[in-house]
């Protein structure tokens, strides 16, 4: 007796130790947290910030464009040893030797003018010359301020439709990479909701094979009393192996599932994931104006509209500035030039170049004026786009705000539907065992059982399906009320 309790003893406390290493090895997961994780270690968001992170250099690049830049350039040196024509005084050519070598430097500060298009730079400049044969010494020339201007007075200003477009576009990518962020929650939630309903398709499929288990036995012993036809024991058997089949094709379903999700969040662990279904829900009713009203303001579509718009005005605008050019070129400032270098910065004398340069076609027969048309018919059929996309996304977020109000009441609905259809299945597994019932009728309230858990879990994912593709479109958190927002230079920065 002692060996027997002993043994029963050892038994229980593996069986424990079993148990309690099981339970170490699932990971019971929220869907709260299963965003959270998505957000940061999903390949969605990291392909997400990465296109922030483009956008974010491009528009720094852009601002850079409109500061003073500071350049140095310089040859050091330039040897020389070779011949060269020279036309005489008679108008007769010849060749002469020559034999130097040459250093240059230049420093200038150079600055875009956006609302001119032109650019402005103040230079400095040494050259040095050595003569190399004849004992002909060094000559030293110096430029120690000169201003030059370079101005188009007919063509399109470049900087000035930048400075138009580049703030549009950087917008439209930090609206995209937040709408981005949602997206993953919906992705999220999509493969959550999956994982959930697998779980609770082997939930009912585990107690409809102990049900089924149950009633095979105790209907062999009612068979055995007469009180049952042998049609429906079979069905019963059939149900049982029916029962036992649905629970391994669930059984895989659920490691697919879950396999998907773990591959989603970027787990390398090999922890069951035990997903918990929500038991908040943001309860609330919204204003299509109102979801309109943000959309339009906060989404990256409209931020896209005004940028293809501006894009189209652009194309006109060069198109237009192209059928004649003319160029401004002007600079003024001090030379000195002779064979000592303080000299050469102390002789100094004005030294002033202006340019006007122009190209107008007289015959290209009808080619600038046709890319002109072509730009306006090309801006009439983006703006014909624009209306039809605006339309379609106004009704799409109409619908979207209809589906989520009416969803509360089907989740509501089918809440209910569960309930009574497991009371219903409950009641008709005990009316069955005292003959009242047949078969059939037990199949069929088993169905509605499953059905309705079936869609009770359903209708929860569509219910938060859709509030998330709501922030996603207006880039709202409608329940704290407050603009979805965030710190974009140090996400890039990270």
């Amino acid at each position: 007796m002692t060996m027997k309790r002993l043994t029963i003893i050892i038994a229980t406390l593996l069986a424990m130790l079993m148990r309690g290493k099981a339970q170490e090895s699932n990971r019971i997961i929220t869907l709260d947290e299963a965003i959270t994780l998505a957000r940061v270690q999903s390949v969605n968001a990291a392909v997400a910030l990465n296109e922030l992170k483009t956008a974010y250099w491009e528009y720094r690049t852009f601002k850079a464009n409109l500061l003073p830049e500071v350049n140095f350039g310089a040859v050091v040196p330039s040897y020389n040893k070779k011949y060269n024509s020279y036309q005489q005084e008679d108008g007769s050519y010849t060749f002469v030797r020559s034999n130097y070598m040459n250093i240059n430097g230049e420093l200038s500060i150079n600055q875009n003018i956006w609302f001119t298009g032109g650019v402005i730079s103040l230079n400095t400049s040494l050259d040095f010359l050595r003569q190399m044969d004849n004992g002909k010494g060094n000559r030293f020339m110096t430029v120690p301020v000169a201003l030059t201007l370079n101005q188009p007075i007919l063509g399109v200003n470049n900087i000035k439709w930048d400075r138009r477009i580049e703030p549009v576009r950087y917008a439209e990518a930090k609206a995209a990479f937040l709408s981005a962020t949602e997206e993953v929650t919906m992705t999220t939630i999509n493969y959550f909701f999956n994982l959930l309903l697998a779980k609770e398709n082997v939930n009912i499929a585990a107690q409809n094979l102990d049900n089924a288990t149950k009633l095979y036995d105790i209907a062999k012993v009612k068979r055995e009393m007469g009180q049952i036809s042998e049609n429906d024991l079979l069905q019963l058997e059939l149900n049982k192996l029916n029962a036992r089949s649905t629970l391994t094709e669930n059984e895989s379903a659920l490691k697919s599932n879950m396999f998907k999700l773990q591959s989603f969040l970027a787990l390398e662990d090999d922890a069951m994931l035990e997903p918990v279904v929500p038991d908040a829900l943001p309860n609330m009713v919204l204003d299509y104006s109102n979801v309109l009203d943000k959309a339009l303001t906060n989404n990256k579509f409209a931020q896209n509209i005004r940028r293809r718009q501006l894009e189209a005005d652009y194309e006109v605008a060069k198109a237009k500035g192209n059928m004649r050019q003319i160029s401004l070129f002007a600079q003024v400032g001090y030379t000195g030039t002779d064979s000592d270098l303080g000299q050469a910065y102390n002789r100094l004398k004005d030294n002033q170049i202006v340019e006007i340069g122009f190209q107008i076609p007289i015959v290209d027969w009808g080619k600038r004026r046709g890319k002109v048309k072509v730009a306006q018919s090309n801006r009439e059929v983006t703006e014909s786009r624009l209306r039809q996309e605006t339309m379609n996304f106004n009704q799409n977020l109409f619908i979207l705000v209809e589906q989520f109000n009416n969803q509360l009441a089907q989740l509501q609905i089918a809440d209910k539907a569960d309930e009574i259809a497991e009371k219903r299945y409950k009641t008709n597994i005990e009316t069955f065992m005292i003959g009242k019932i047949s078969t059939l009728d037990l199949n069929d309230s088993q169905v509605t059982k499953d059905e309705a858990r079936q869609r009770l879990i359903t209708q929860m994912f569509y219910y938060w399906y859709y509030y998330y593709q709501l922030r996603s479109l207006t880039l709202w958190d409608f329940a704290e009320n407050t603009t979805i927002n965030a710190d974009f230079e140090r996400i890039v920065k990270q």
